[in-house]
């Protein structure tokens, strides 16, 4: 059997890829390299269009005859998953449920590992878990990303930084005056203590005067 040089690089790339997501991971997990990377929740207000990321990494290229994907809808954990997208080999993604109607697109790039969606006019009734299957044959394992999806009425109102500011440069104001006065009065204190030592010395040094000018006056 004849192997072309190419064909043994690609192959030892794969094989080494595997061989390093694998490390320190389950043996049954070896060589399945299937990440799906996905938050675990996100916010939407109400009325709005969010998109719903999702992007895998693998250790083989994707090959569009072997490659499967279906995104579900879980309104809670105790419920049954609709499967309302799902990839066709000739089609591409194809809606497989009335739930979200014309709502939902989806705006990943196959190439780039990118299969995430958008849900536009988002209602309360949106809310639940959106789930991510993905399959990239050779990897033995499918891989599985979970998003909770939360419905708002209204955005936190913004932080206003004018008062913090106002506030924070008065604490600053004060604290500088503070430490000013404190510097005045220990250097008035000092120039007292000494103007205070100076008038002792000089009495101190008029009495000897005075002391010596007697003894004199007696010899």
């Amino acid at each position: 059997i004849r192997v072309m040089a190419g064909d043994v690089k690609s192959a030892w790339a794969s094989v080494w890829g595997c061989v390093c997501v694998c490390v320190g991971r389950p043996v049954e997990w070896c060589c399945s390299c299937m990440d799906v990377l996905m938050p675990n929740a996100i916010n939407a207000l109400n009325g709005t269009t969010v998109k719903i990321p999702c992007t895998f990494t693998s250790c083989y290229k994707m090959d569009a005859t072997k490659f499967a994907m279906n995104w579900t809808y879980q309104e809670s954990v105790n419920d049954t998953e609709d499967m309302f997208m799902t990839y066709f080999r000739k089609k591409g993604m194809v809606l497989r449920s009335d739930r979200f109607g014309d709502r939902v697109s989806f705006v990943g790039i196959l190439e780039k590992n990118d299969l995430s969606i958008t849900l536009s006019d988002v209602q309360k009734e949106d809310e639940g878990f959106y789930k991510c299957y993905v399959r990239n044959p050779p990897d033995r394992i499918q891989g599985l990303g979970v998003i909770e999806l939360k419905v708002v009425t209204e955005l936190p109102p913004p932080r206003d930084s004018t008062i913090a500011v106002a506030i924070g440069a008065s604490v600053g104001g004060a604290l500088a005056l503070l430490i000013l006065s404190m510097v005045v009065v220990k250097c008035l204190r000092r120039h007292q203590k000494q103007e205070l030592i100076s008038e002792e010395k000089m009495e101190e040094e008029g009495k000897l005067e005075a002391e010596g000018v007697a003894e004199e006056g007696t010899k």
